[in-house]
C-alpha cells in the first residue's frame, strides 16, 4: 500500500505525464477502440443491435421504428427478439465515431435519418463510405452535415451515389462552391 501511495504521489506532482505529449493522443485512441468493428458481435445480434450498441458507446442516439423516443442510454438498450427494433434514424451530434466503424452500417436496412452534426471523426472518407452502402442507398430520406470540420468539398460530392429522390434536405456544414454543388445535384438526379 506504501508503495501505491508514493508512485501516485509522484504521478501528481507531474504537470505533464511522460508517456504523453498531449492528451488528445490518448482519447483519438480510445475513440478508436470504441469504433472497433466485432463482425462476430454483429452475426450473433444482428446489425441493428449491433449498430445501436455502436452508435451509443460512441456517444450517438438512435431511434427505432415505431417509437418517437431516442434511445441514449447503452445501459437502456432494449431487450427482446432480435429483429424487432430496427434503427430508422441516428443522431450522432457531438458523438466520436469514425470511419472504421462505418462497417457496422453496413446491415442497416431502414434507417431514414442520419445527422452528422459537430463530429470531429468525421472526414470525407467516412461520407465515401456511407455512400457506398447499398442499403443506404435505398432507404436514407433525410441527412445533415453540420460543423463537421474534416468534412470537405469532396467528401460531399461522395454522396452523388444517394439519389435525390431520397433526400428531403442536405445541409452541408459549410457553403459549397457552385460549381461543386451543381455537380453533386446533377450526380444525385441521375
Amino acid at each position: 500500500m506504501m508503495l501505491f501511495g508514493t508512485i501516485s504521489q509522484r504521478l501528481c506532482g507531474l504537470k505533464k505525464l511522460p508517456w504523453s505529449c498531449d492528451s488528445r493522443h490518448f482519447w483519438g485512441w480510445l475513440n478508436a477502440v470504441f469504433n472497433k468493428v466485432d463482425h462476430e458481435r454483429i452475426r450473433d445480434v444482428g446489425p441493428d443491435r449491433a449498430a445501436s450498441e455502436w452508435l451509443l458507446r460512441c456517444g450517438a442516439m438512435v431511434r427505432y421504428q415505431g417509437q418517437e423516443r431516442w434511445q441514449k442510454d447503452y445501459n437502456h438498450l432494449p431487450t427482446g427478439p432480435l429483429d424487432k427494433y430496427k434503427i430508422q434514424a441516428i443522431d450522432a451530434t457531438d458523438s466520436c465515431i469514425m470511419n472504421i466503424g462505418f462497417d457496422h452500417m453496413e446491415g442497416l436496412r431502414h434507417v431514414e435519418k442520419i445527422r452528422l452534426c459537430k463530429c470531429h471523426y468525421i472526414e470525407d472518407a467516412c461520407l465515401e463510405r456511407l455512400s457506398q452502402l447499398e442499403n443506404l442507398q435505398k432507404s436514407v430520406l433525410e441527412m445533415e452535415i453540420i460543423s463537421c470540420g474534416n468534412v470537405t468539398d469532396k467528401g460531399v460530392a461522395a454522396l452523388h451515389r444517394l439519389r435525390e429522390h431520397l433526400f428531403k434536405k442536405l445541409h452541408a456544414h459549410k457553403a459549397l462552391c457552385g460549381a461543386c454543388y451543381g455537380q453533386l445535384s446533377m450526380s444525385i438526379r441521375h
